[in-house]
């Protein structure tokens, strides 16, 4: 059994992007939780809240985390806070030579700092509450970036700091090749483990702009049908989980903390494929979190030019969406 409850939610982007904080609402922690979810996971670039030579936090930046924790316990929502942008690292951009969190003691001892602070900061609240994903989406193990030695390195060292201030903190790595793939050498840890659900890639990213490629992707349909011939289906999607479920069945948390598909993906497509990924997750009983609450992940204002919206509040609700969602 899941030592982990089985979740659904969003992730919310106020502090995602680098160069604008967004901030965030009551009125989304209102209607997800009216709408029968529990969870929401927050991922934080730390530019956002960097101060040149200090390894302080804003404190405007701050406040809008103690908002977000807040509202999650008035609303009877988990929080998950996660460093999607580190000092050092980011899936979204290439490592610096000399600046690398997973090889240097700079970058890496910033980004303990931060999580210290946060530590600091919320402990005393349950980890049924609130917890911390340390790291979103290491790459592969290579030479160059991150062997696995390294990865092993950062997150026992990382945890190690977090639990000298809070030891009953919830702690969170998500596992490697961008969650695809869990790692076990982290067992004795005692930290639970993140997956992802953009697996085919052909379909979640499909003409996405920040995908080199993704535009001379073949129009995604499910099952999907490979050029090669391969197919991928519900049932290779299952073997993939399969993985997870087993890191469960050794005594540790799952969570598939992303997923989802983006505004090119025909709108039947996403929604056959994803209730083929969320029925695999409810079968090994591991939570879900979609990749965006409002805007082109989401299920508000996504933008796609094929989907029957209804009016809400003033805003474009896909609710077939939404209801497959709240099926899980």
């Amino acid at each position: 059994m899941n030592k982990l409850p089985k979740y659904k939610g969003f992730n919310l982007l106020g502090l995602f992007s680098p160069n604008r904080v967004l901030g965030f609402s009551e009125e989304d922690f209102k209607w997800i939780s009216e709408w029968g979810f529990d969870f929401v996971r927050i991922p934080m670039n730390y530019k956002t809240w960097y101060v040149e030579g200090s390894d302080r936090i804003k404190e405007e930046i701050l406040g809008m985390i103690d908002e977000v924790v807040g509202w999650g316990d008035k609303y009877n929502i988990h929080v998950c806070l996660n460093i999607h942008g580190a000092p050092g690292y980011c899936v979204n951009e290439e490592t610096k030579k000399g600046y690398n969190l997973w090889k240097d003691k700079e970058p890496l001892e910033l980004f303990v700092s931060y999580w210290q602070a946060f530590a600091k900061r919320y402990k005393g609240i349950s980890s049924k509450k609130l917890s911390f994903n340390l790291i979103n989406e290491p790459r592969g193990y290579s030479e160059e970036e991150m062997t696995k030695e390294d990865f092993i390195k950062v997150i026992s060292y990382t945890t190690q700091k977090i639990r000298e201030i809070d030891p009953q903190r919830l702690i969170i790595a998500d596992g490697v090749d961008y969650g695809n793939q869990p790692v076990l050498e982290l067992k004795n840890l005692g930290i639970a483990q993140s997956c992802r659900a953009y697996l085919p890639f052909e379909i979640s990213h499909y003409k996405a702009e920040w995908v080199k490629g993704s535009d001379k992707f073949t129009k995604p349909c499910w099952p999907l049908v490979r050029e090669n011939g391969e197919v991928v289906d519900k049932e290779s999607l299952r073997d993939h989980y399969r993985k997870w479920a087993e890191l469960i069945n050794d005594g540790i948390g799952v969570i598939c903390g992303e997923g989802g598909a983006y505004i090119h993906t025909p709108h039947d497509v996403v929604i056959r494929w994803l209730s083929d990924v969320l029925d695999i997750l409810k079968e090994f009983g591991i939570g879900f979190a979609l990749w965006q609450f409002r805007g082109a992940f989401g299920i508000i204002d996504s933008g796609r030019p094929d989907a029957d919206y209804v009016d809400f509040y003033g805003h474009k609700l896909d609710k077939k969406l939404l209801e497959i969602l709240q099926r899980f």
